[in-house]
């Protein structure tokens, strides 16, 4: 079994290692590069604009990384008056940290879904939904609340610039005998895809693919993944993916 992992810089550097601690052959390669967002800037204002109780979801360690450096060079501070969300435990801890407030978070699985069926979501009629992100990402979220009332604002806190030498990299993969990929996003699974050659094309979609959510899933075989090799992990943070991998590889 030798693995490629997908995952932004930090994060996929730290399974890598786990992955090979336990002597499983891992290689760490993210196709982008993550810059500052666009509508950074806004923060500030947008933040101050809002009304006590409103709510600010980040999605990222990312998002949140970049969001309170821009709070940080203003010298302000995350308000106390605000609700404050997160996908997973760990973003939600990295929140905390910074922002010095309490964050939920959805406890069983960390996707758009389980976030969804947070009891504090079924009560966003008329309130500010503030969404710290990528360019793009949890549009899913974003449509949702809209429906159930809430007035969203989606600002641009970091940008995954493409990187050039995907196509390179592919091919070496292939030459080291990559088999199985580790996926926690859809971006992540199309810019693949999209920047592989023909004649690796096939390789590519003969590998495992482990994911972290149903949607993922869905997608991947909708761009030619055959479902039998696609597995889900329980979730999202490095510690699952690690059992998940290693759960396979000691079948």
């Amino acid at each position: 079994m030798k693995v490629l992992v997908t995952r932004p810089e930090k994060v996929g550097e730290e399974l890598t290692e786990m992955l090979q601690h336990h002597n499983i052959s891992a290689i760490h390669y993210s196709p982008f590069d993550i810059v500052g967002g666009r509508e950074l800037s806004q923060l500030p204002s947008v933040l101050a604009s809002l009304t006590s109780n409103d709510y600010v979801l980040s999605v990222s360690k990312n998002a949140i990384y970049f969001a309170h450096h821009i709070l940080a060079q203003n010298n302000i501070k995350w308000r106390d008056d605000l609700k404050y969300f997160a996908i997973g435990k760990a973003s939600a801890n990295y929140f905390s940290a910074l922002s010095k407030q309490a964050v939920r978070y959805p406890i069983k699985f960390a996707n758009s879904e389980t976030f969804l069926a947070l009891p504090e979501m079924e009560r966003v009629m008329h309130k500010n939904f503030i969404i710290l992100r990528a360019e793009t990402g949890r549009e899913l979220i974003s449509t949702e609340i809209t429906k159930r009332g809430a007035r969203v604002k989606s600002i641009e806190c970091y940008c995954r610039l493409t990187k050039k030498d995907i196509n390179a990299k592919i091919s070496f993969f292939k030459q080291a005998r990559i088999d199985t990929l580790i996926i926690s996003s859809c971006d992540i699974l199309n810019t693949l895809l999209k920047q592989t050659s023909l004649q690796d094309r096939k390789w590519l979609i003969q590998c495992l693919l482990i994911v972290v959510s149903e949607r993922i899933a869905k997608y991947a075989v909708s761009v030619g993944w055959r479902r039998d090799n696609i597995i889900i992990s329980t979730q999202v943070n490095n510690h699952s993916l690690l059992e998940t991998v290693i759960t396979y590889h000691n079948q």
